[in-house]
């Protein structure tokens, strides 16, 4: 493939100018599979491992290469194999904090255009959860559009749509239906040839259905979804890159149950545009917007003008993050502590 189709573009041909001279050529991750990575580029598809030197150098996990990323390879020779050398800087991810109590960074996708953040019309409808969404996508610099699948499960679509509407403002809003096909050609207007997009959402909402749709082809794997409940079970249980016939290339991502937050003031403020529009005639120009006295927001939500529950969601999200970013300060405090100890302890050995 052409590097332009796999969304190569002068930022990243900028960065991988030092490695031209080293003999390395560009390629994109297509899958991770823990140690083992397909990547792709102008020599086709090929496995690959990371070089010894970029593992030990990484510092953290997230630093690895993740399914989008571009890399430099050296091909060995006669084989249809590659070391990656490098990981090209990215121009976009999409992060959460790991699962559990553990303070680290979980890259899902990185290098994205279009950020598709899937909801469905039925009982699982949760704008709360939307806005969570929302702001890791601001916050990791792809473009949001919003997906209401299952339109045939609906009876007040109008409603609903026009409910989702009213929460965020100016990101694109779409109703479809993986299943009667509504809508679809909406969706392929978002990705243009050498662009990439991603399908984020919960189970069962529809994702690798509306990929299917978009490839033509049953190639993702779907599971039906409990009707007592609506909830789902995951079908996709891996990422990867997916060439499109429109031109542009979509990352699968499986549903998630938990999607904690990793760093979001940026993405905070720009899910909550109405919210900070009234923050402008706060008394203090460092406002939290929670106990403050003279603060426009709460004078906003007196009045009637901001709705009580989008401003418990932000003051949710706000104490998420501020809990987060106090909980890796600690964690890099220890570490550092810990390097320390280790460092006097080896000294006094060689004393």
């Amino acid at each position: 493939m052409e590097l332009a189709a796999l969304g190569w573009n002068p930022f990243f041909a900028n960065a991988f100018t030092p490695f031209h001279a080293q003999g390395l050529t560009p390629a994109r991750v297509v899958t991770e599979d823990k140690h083992f990575y397909t990547v792709v580029g102008e020599q086709g598809d090929l496995l690959a491992v990371i070089a010894g030197e970029l593992h030990h150098r990484r510092g953290t996990n997230s630093a690895l290469p993740k399914v989008g990323d571009w890399v430099a390879i050296a091909r060995q020779p006669g084989e249809e194999k590659a070391v990656i050398r490098a990981v090209l800087p990215r121009r976009t991810t999409l992060t959460r904090k790991v699962t559990g109590r553990e303070m680290a960074k979980q890259v899902l996708a990185t290098n994205i255009d279009t950020v598709f953040v899937v909801q469905a019309l039925d009982p699982t409808l949760n704008l709360r959860r939307l806005e969570r969404f929302l702001v890791m996508v601001h916050e990791g610099g792809g473009r949001p559009v919003v997906i209401l699948n299952k339109t045939d499960l609906c009876d007040e679509i109008d409603v609903r749509v026009a409910e989702i509407r009213k929460a965020v403002g100016d990101i694109p809003v779409i109703s479809v239906s993986a299943k009667t096909r509504k809508g679809i050609g909406q969706l392929r207007e978002f990705i243009t040839p050498g662009s990439t997009v991603v399908f984020i959402g919960t189970s069962g909402v529809g994702k690798s259905s509306l990929i299917n749709r978009l490839l033509g082809e049953a190639t993702q794997p779907t599971l039906e979804v409990r009707d007592s409940d609506s909830k789902g079970r995951h079908s996709t249980t891996w990422r990867e890159l997916i060439p499109l016939p429109c031109g542009g290339l979509v990352i699968d991502t499986p549903g998630m149950r938990e999607f904690h937050m990793w760093v979001g003031d940026g993405g905070l403020g720009e899910t909550f545009p109405d919210l900070m529009a009234f923050g402008v005639g706060c008394r203090f120009r460092d406002c939290t917007h929670n106990k403050e006295p003279g603060c426009g927001v709460k004078a906003a939500v007196d009045a009637g003008q901001l709705g009580r529950e989008r401003y418990a969601s932000f003051l949710k999200l706000q104490s998420e993050l501020s809990a987060t970013s106090e909980g890796r300060k600690q964690h890099t405090y220890r570490v550092n502590k810990r390097r320390s100890q280790a460092g006097t302890k080896a000294w006094l050995r060689n004393d």
